[in-house]
C-alpha cells in the first residue's frame, strides 16, 4: 500500500540541499515519489510500505546530512 511521509527538516539552506535529498530517496526500494519543499523545509516522500517504512526515510535523510524534526505518515 502506498503512503506519504512528511518529514520535517533542520538545515535546508539551499537549492542544491534539494537535489542531494531527492537523489537519495529516489534510490531508495519502495520510494515511487520525492518532493522536496524548500520553503516549508519539508520532503514529501510516496512509499511502499510493504518495502520500506518513514523512518527508514528519515534515516537516509539525517545520514544525508539533514536533521529530521518531526516524522508524519499519512
Amino acid at each position: 500500500m502506498t503512503k506519504r511521509a512528511i518529514l520535517q527538516l533542520d538545515g535546508l539552506t539551499c537549492p542544491s540541499c534539494m537535489t542531494k535529498i531527492e537523489k537519495g530517496l529516489t534510490g531508495q526500494p519502495g520510494v515511487e515519489a520525492v518532493k522536496v519543499l524548500f520553503n516549508a523545509s519539508k520532503v514529501k516522500a510516496d512509499f511502499d510500505d510493504s518495502q520500506t517504512d518513514a523512518e527508514t526515510l528519515a534515516t537516509v535523510v539525517d545520514k544525508l546530512g539533514y536533521p529530521v524534526k518531526t516524522i508524519k505518515t499519512k
